[in-house]
């Protein structure tokens, strides 16, 4: 029997299942509404058209072209439509896929996942929690202690350097104690 006629032999006398979400509950969020919206008119003038294209039609930049896929400076990584912050540098690696990857968000719920079985693969879509933006996909093959792995367009961040952090924390700290000094 010919490899051809025994896979139509097994894929006909077989059904397909299509796996669930892969969340650890086993339970796949799916939003439809966003606590922080945008009219589209407002994203395009904002936007790049390749932010706009990667966040709002779920589109994908060209794999090693990003701006933070080699990145290795420290910081906050947030989201390029409203900017909540997703993901810290200590916790990006290299994946070698071409994306920026990232084994741990900063907070749990700061991203929503939904099944995604676009070009005929199940893959678990990433979204930013607060507004919708598309971000990129989620895989289990990332390094412990999570073992996920955050395949994330650099087209669908903003970063803020740890320099820039720190310096925002002073002011606002000295803004707080009224700044004034004794003599």
């Amino acid at each position: 029997m010919s490899g051809f006629n025994l896979l139509h032999l097994v894929t006909k006398s077989q059904p397909v299942a299509l796996k669930s979400c892969a969340l650890p509950s086993g339970i796949c969020r799916k939003k439809k509404t966003w606590p922080v919206t945008f009219t589209q008119e407002e994203l395009k003038k904002r936007l790049t058209p390749m932010q706009y294209h990667v966040t709002q039609e779920k589109g994908t930049e060209s794999a090693f072209t990003g701006e933070y896929a080699h990145s290795k400076d420290k910081g906050t990584y947030n989201c390029i439509v409203c900017g909540a912050p997703l993901f810290t540098s200590d916790k990006k690696f290299d994946s070698g896929s071409g994306w920026p990857s990232f084994f741990d968000l900063i907070k749990e719920d700061s991203i929503a996942l939904t099944d995604d079985f676009s070009y005929g693969v199940h893959r678990v879509e990433t979204s930013c929690s607060q507004c919708g933006a598309h971000l990129g996909h989620l895989f289990d093959d990332g390094p412990r202690p999570t073992g996920k792995r955050y395949c994330i367009n650099s087209a669908s961040l903003g970063f803020q350097p740890k320099e820039a952090t720190v310096t925002a924390e002073a002011s606002e700290e000295a803004s707080a104690s009224g700044s004034k000094t004794e003599l």
